[in-house]
């Protein structure tokens, strides 16, 4: 009970990129970068192995960004013609590649990576693939013409390479989708059904990742302008709950996500965000005791998995691994109170 995973990203040590930074340049070239991510990867098991992670990922130290370290891997897409411009919904601006032409994969883009982390680990697995929807948010489209139908060709591509990672050992994939809580009536329209797209023909666990975003200044300013509760989820949590994908992620740690909304999710095993990723204060064990806790009013326990909110990727590195111990710790506690 309470197996406990993280949402994705892990800061990348000091040495191989830039911290506090999304989008943050490599520290390293040529052979030495390739070895350096493979370090990194290595590293980042570890210090969820020791922080008592039953569910471990590669921390996504090979990539520069979550949806862009997919994006190189894949044919159509032009990185020297990027242009600024705004992504979910205009909350923020970014540089982005274009997609120029049919979109195809040159080859395997995480395979190297899964590969590794099955071989050092005897835990669970997962692995992270940006969503569809959040895709076609972050990059600009000077071929297709329509976002349904590019969603849906990044879609078949997105299911070939989580079909890839299935036969290399991965456990649980998970889709990660921002996006979803920013175009809800597409969501409902198109957004599942590419979703269902993505995860046709695997047998291992699937999960899509749903948040408010990064802990970074323009999504917190953004989520001030929300108001006292977050509903956006209740526009499409009785899609997902009819969806073949079996866990949701969900950030739960001081988010203003009224908690009964988890209600309309009935059968899915809920990935609770129990640490803030938008915080440096590090949570005890019984802060994250009192979030599952929470949570278990309207999930049944047994379908409870504590995790982080978001990825960690722009925290400061020292923080983020007091956070993973905390995480460890209070599901530990949580067992023996709760279990």
């Amino acid at each position: 009970m309470f197996e406990t995973t993280i949402a994705g990203s892990l800061p990348k040590p000091a040495w191989l990129a830039e911290p506090g930074r999304l989008w943050a340049p490599w520290r390293l070239s040529g052979a030495d970068l390739d070895a350096g991510k493979r370090d990194a990867t290595l590293l980042a098991i570890k210090r969820q192995e020791d922080a008592g992670i039953d569910i471990v990922g590669d921390g996504e130290q090979s990539r520069q960004h979550f949806v862009h370290g997919f994006l190189e891997f894949v044919d159509g897409i032009d990185f020297a013609r990027r242009v600024e411009m705004g992504i979910r919904r205009n909350r923020y601006k970014a540089l982005v590649p274009t997609v120029v032409g049919p979109l195809r994969l040159m080859g395997r883009v995480h395979g190297e990576e899964a590969r590794l982390a099955r071989a050092h680990t005897k835990r669970k697995l997962k692995f992270t693939l940006p969503g569809p929807m959040t895709i076609i948010d972050t990059v600009a489209d000077a071929h297709y013409g329509d976002r349904v139908t590019m969603a849906f060709a990044f879609a078949h591509l997105l299911n070939a390479e989580a079909r890839a990672l299935q036969a290399d050992g991965v456990d649980v994939i998970q889709f990660d989708e921002p996006a979803f809580n920013v175009y809800t009536d597409e969501v409902n329209a198109w957004g599942i059904a590419a979703l269902h797209r993505a995860i046709e023909g695997l047998t291992c666990t699937t999960a899509v990742h749903i948040c408010y975003g990064y802990g970074i200044k323009a999504n917190t300013d953004w989520k001030a302008t929300l108001g006292s509760e977050w509903r956006q989820y209740e526009d499409i949590f009785p899609a997902i709950a009819k969806s073949p994908i079996q866990q949701v992620a969900i950030e739960c740690r001081n988010s203003r996500v009224p908690l009964e909304l988890l209600g309309l999710l009935k059968g899915k095993v809920v990935q609770a965000g129990v640490i803030d990723v938008a915080s440096d204060t590090v949570e005890t064990a019984e802060d994250v005791v009192s979030v599952i806790d929470a949570v278990a009013k309207f999930v049944p326990k047994s379908n409870i998995v504590p995790t982080t909110n978001c990825g960690m990727a722009p925290m400061r590195r020292d923080i983020a691994e007091a956070k993973l111990m905390a995480l460890g710790a209070g599901a530990k506690l949580a067992r023996q109170k709760l279990g």
